[in-house]
């Protein structure tokens, strides 16, 4: 799962919207019991996610549930509905604090073993989207091994704050970047909050890069046409591939030469600038996988 560049929301409780996504070809598939779901429709959410999982998995892309919060008393329903062989994770949103992974991670396992999976089979990916959830992101990115990824949700953050979304999203800057720091640290990978406007394209691309710059892996998606700009945006383009095999090139030479350090273009090519090239290559061999 080290390659989580587009993650496609699906409303669980409309059936033609499961079918028609098996047309896509996202990372993953995140069946949505949360909050694209109305309260009325959560049961049938969760019995036409449950019957459409099998075939959402026939693809080559990777099936991410979103499942209730702990608070809302619909966890466990949820996810007994899911956890089982044609599920790689689940993320839940409003996560709060450590103890909430914990309890999650507790059912989890419960489950796995009624489903004859292995323990830990199933792995999560907390949403952070209130101001308490990002001051102890760190340590719930660290509560437990099933862990691979932290999504920041911009709209619930704003909501808890009191505070406007905008256009620039200037206002959620400071916790995107503490996301990002904080699933850094934990050794996971940190994902972005969707792009509403969902046919402005340019929009979505300056978005996405912005997003990049931070330290983000990837972005969810709330429309089909969202997954090719956010693919591209969260690949290695050509010229950064070709850039950082000259840049391994030119400090393996100096290496050979007895230097530690070298320049490329009129820059200094260092171990840093050496390492983040050869993790760019790294990645770029996995999305050709």
């Amino acid at each position: 799962m080290n390659v989580l560049r587009s993650l496609l929301f699906i409303p669980g409780n409309v059936a033609h919207m499961l079918d028609k996504a098996l047309q896509f070809r996202p990372d993953a598939f995140v069946p949505d019991m949360e909050d694209s779901v109305p309260d009325s429709e959560k049961d049938n959410a969760r019995d036409l996610v449950k019957s459409r999982l099998q075939a959402i998995r026939a693809g080559n892309s990777l099936v991410i549930p979103r499942v209730n919060s702990l608070e809302t008393g619909w966890i466990e329903a949820d996810l007994a509905a899911v956890v089982g062989p044609y599920v790689d994770a689940v993320t839940v949103g409003k996560i709060r604090g450590a103890d909430d992974i914990d309890a999650i991670s507790a059912i989890i396992a419960r489950l796995e073993n009624r489903a004859g999976l292995q323990t830990g089979a199933i792995r999560l990916i907390p949403w952070i989207e209130t101001a308490s959830a990002v001051v102890h992101c760190y340590e719930i990115c660290r509560a437990s091994p099933r862990i691979i990824a932290a999504a920041f949700g911009a709209e619930d953050y704003a909501d808890d704050m009191g505070i406007e979304r905008t256009e620039e999203e200037s206002e959620s800057l400071y916790a995107r970047n503490a996301v990002c720091v904080a699933a850094r640290a934990a050794g996971v990978i940190a994902l972005d909050t969707p792009y509403f406007r969902y046919k402005d394209q340019e929009g979505l691309r300056a978005n996405a890069l912005a997003a990049k710059q931070y330290g983000i892996k990837g972005k969810f998606a709330i429309h089909p046409a969202q997954i090719e700009p956010i693919n591209e945006v969260f690949s290695p383009s050509e010229s950064e591939i070709e850039y950082a095999r000259r840049i391994v090139a030119a400090f393996d030479e100096a290496r050979r030469s007895g230097r530690g350090s070298t320049s490329l273009d009129g820059k200094v090519v260092d171990i840093p600038v050496v390492k983040r090239a050869r993790a760019l290559l790294e990645l770029a061999g996995r999305d050709k996988d």
